[in-house]
């Protein structure tokens, strides 16, 4: 274990140190910062001065090498909007995004394994063919597209009458196809102070309201894809020979399916689920633009437009981090739910 520890610990460090590099490689293409500080008024010299101050006009190598050594630090330098350390504007925005993974994980574990499962023992019904429909569309369909269609359904509410209203079965079936809207759909709304920066939606009602359709919408993105695959899995894990001889020792279904086939079929699951799940950080980035989350996705593309390096560079480090402690962890508890899979790489 200490061996696979200290392993993961060189892969981080040179996961980081490509990711600090290519953030740094790029940074020319973002644009003019201190344009974005000073504005146009300001005399040419002046500009320059403010180049020469923030260390702009230093060669590559030179930035690199002085941003590394306060990076040992966990010192990613000032952004140039909020003026205060990036690490204090990342630690203010992580929670929002943080809580919406975490309620995005929570629908796609919640979900995805009863239909997965249901899919799979019984794949001929009407209900499994039309979970795997829903879920081929449900794939093709971009995240972006998918919380527009749930604002405008929950949010703003669509009022449709292709039945004759003047009747009880008609009005019934206009009412039941109809929706009023009235979800919040636009920021956090007033989360819970818990401690230092860190607020909550999960601890109040009126939070959670403002936490269900940001949730859906990025849930969309790897629920189907959870579906299908612990389907497969589980299809391929009912036609083993153990679950056969299980069958013939007259084991009841229920133990087969939910003791001994779903625990087979989760190793895999975790494996992938782990590195998608990671993923989700990345795609808050769409969600939390639609909903205007205040997470660090919108944070991320707001410093994009005004040019904040320091900022953005510690956004990468911050994600590539969170993938990493992601990717460990998944290893941890594959050898944990597998005890015949050994960390260290050799022969159980």
């Amino acid at each position: 274990m200490i061996a696979f520890l200290i392993k993961r610990l060189f892969h981080a460090l040179l996961v980081m140190f490509v990711i600090s590099v290519i953030a740094f490689a790029i940074q020319d293409n973002l644009g003019d910062p201190i344009q974005q500080m000073v504005g146009q008024s300001v005399p040419e010299s002046e500009r320059e001065a403010l180049r020469e101050e923030l260390g702009l006009n230093d060669p590559f190598a030179v930035q690199y090498l002085r941003f590394a050594a306060n990076a040992v630090q966990f010192d990613f330098g000032y952004s140039y909007v909020f003026n205060e350390p990036t690490t204090d504007v990342i630690l203010r925005h992580l929670p929002a995004t943080l809580e919406l993974v975490a309620a995005a994980t929570f629908l796609i574990i919640a979900l995805s394994i009863p239909i997965g499962v249901y899919s799979a023992i019984k794949p001929r019904a009407w209900l499994s063919r039309f979970f795997m429909g829903v879920s081929i569309i449900g794939i093709s369909i971009p995240v972006f597209l998918t919380a527009i269609v749930l604002i405008q359904l929950f949010a703003i509410g669509v009022s449709w009458s292709p039945f004759p209203a003047d009747t009880g079965w008609g009005a019934w079936l206009n009412d039941l196809i109809s929706t009023e809207g009235g979800m919040p759909a636009y920021g956090r709304g007033e989360p819970v102070p818990v401690f230092g920066t860190w607020e909550t939606n999960f601890a109040s009602l009126e939070g959670l309201t403002y936490l269900v359709l940001p949730a859906i919408s990025l849930a969309s993105i790897m629920l189907p894809l959870f579906i299908r695959l612990i389907r497969a899995e589980m299809l391929e894990v009912l036609q083993s020979d153990y679950v056969k001889f299980a069958r013939a020792k007259g084991i009841s279904p229920r133990r087969i399916y939910f003791l001994h086939a779903l625990k087979n079929t989760m190793l895999p699951v975790i494996t992938v689920g782990g590195v998608q799940i990671g993923t989700l950080v990345a795609y808050t980035i769409l969600t939390e633009t639609v909903f205007q989350w205040p997470g660090m996705g919108l944070m991320f593309l707001d410093a994009i437009e005004r040019s904040d390096i320091p900022l953005i560079v510690t956004y990468l480090m911050i994600v590539g981090l969170i993938f990493v402690i992601t990717n460990t962890l998944v290893d941890l508890i594959y050898g944990l739910v597998n005890p015949t899979v050994k960390l260290t790489g050799k022969p159980a």
